[in-house]
């Protein structure tokens, strides 16, 4: 057993892709637990530890957080699903195909999406969103914090506080899916209504978990609401007392939490909150500024239009004149690194991702990730002769 382990260790390329991450290996060590019943009094005292926790490092200590089996899609069925009613104008802020999917998400649930768009790597304006939000009045204004197809990064503090001039009823809800952890967010501060994220990008933990942050502002708009929410699992109505029992140390049920990823999350949330929120927000520039100096210095364009539109939890970089994606792609898996070919459907085989978050961005200074990461890809471009 110890042998195999040892193999797999040793034939592991390092994933560098924008998520699923590298672990820390004691988050990876809770998840390695026995079964255990999730009225256990230890695993009650570790979920109620990581909804308390979740506040911390959204910095939202009047929200309410939510912890539930799924991807992080199923934050998104669960914004639409119990803030929207049928009819009802939803303003999608649009940077990427996540805004694109975000949209459909929310038509499925009766909302009349309407959305702001910009060029392939650039964001909309300021002016172009007052222009949406003056024209009529919307429920819901949905911001992809950063679009993981495109790496454009939207400044949700400034687009919050237009909205909030503009059009003070409307909800703010952010998908922070690649950002949560990484980027700055200031819940409380900003008014965000809703923050949204999974597990397995910057909050270090293996994928499996939906988690999102609610304002008593929207907990009140899901409640007040005239039609029923079109959602069994994802009803805020269901797991708002779980959430509560759990966090007051009292065993509940609706849904059986999953008990390992929550063990597993608890530590990792542990680990941002003592590390402090600032100083990881700083971590991640950092990195983010090493890895586009360094493939910008080779010659190499990044998809966003400028730095100011970036996200820091990755870069998007457009292949160079001559060299072909597969071949750069399996050159940089050969040399025991993996990044991620492109997503955006119209731009997809244009430029790959690489993905710097977590304890790649944070602990580089012991693991190297980071330099390990661009030694394979500037080896696999002078393999290709680009260099």
């Amino acid at each position: 057993m110890a042998a195999s382990s040892a193999a797999a260790a040793s034939a592991h390329k390092l994933c560098m892709i924008p998520g699923p991450v590298e672990f820390d290996q004691d988050v990876l060590n809770a998840m390695s637990t026995a079964a255990t019943s999730h009225v256990s009094p230890v695993f009650i005292e570790k979920f109620g530890s990581a909804i308390e926790l979740c506040r911390d490092v959204f910095l939202a200590p009047s929200g309410q957080p939510f912890i539930v089996a799924g991807s992080g899609t199923l934050t998104w069925d669960m914004t639409a699903a119990n803030l929207v009613e049928p009819g009802e104008d939803v303003l999608v802020v649009n940077t990427g195909v996540f805004g694109d999917w975000f949209g459909e998400c929310l038509e499925v649930y009766g909302a009349k999406v309407t959305h702001v768009r910009a060029p392939f790597g650039d964001r909309p304006s300021l002016d172009q969103i007052r222009e949406a939000l003056e024209a009529k009045p919307y429920k819901l204004v949905t911001l992809t914090h950063v679009d993981t197809s495109t790496s454009v990064f939207v400044d949700i503090k400034a687009v919050a506080q237009l909205v909030r001039k503009v059009s003070p009823n409307t909800l703010i809800a952010v998908d922070g899916v690649c950002s949560v952890g990484a980027e700055e967010i200031r819940q409380d501060e900003w008014q965000l209504d809703v923050v949204m994220t999974a597990s397995q990008k910057a909050l270090g933990t293996p994928p499996g978990l939906a988690i999102m942050v609610v304002s008593q502002r929207a907990l009140q708009v899901a409640q007040d609401r005239k039609a029923p929410a079109t959602t069994y699992f994802g009803s805020f109505k269901k797991w708002l007392p779980i959430m509560k029992a759990y966090e007051a140390r009292k065993p509940s049920y609706f849904a059986t939490p999953a008990v390992q990823s929550i063990l597993a999350l608890q530590t990792s949330l542990l680990q941002l909150k003592e590390g402090g929120m600032d100083a990881r927000f700083a971590k991640h520039r950092e990195a983010s500024m090493k890895i586009k100096d360094a493939v910008e210095k080779w010659g190499l364009k990044l998809v966003p239009v400028n730095r100011e539109v970036a996200a820091n939890t990755l870069s998007a970089v457009y292949y160079p004149k001559g060299v072909k994606g597969p071949e750069l792609l399996q050159k940089i898996g050969a040399n025991g690194i993996v990044v991620a070919g492109g997503l955006h459907p119209g731009h997809a085989t244009e430029y790959f991702r690489i993905g710097h978050m977590s304890i790649s961005a944070v602990n580089d200074d012991e693991n190297h990730h980071l330099d390990k990461t661009l030694a394979a890809i500037e080896s696999s471009l002078k393999e290709l002769k680009y260099m």
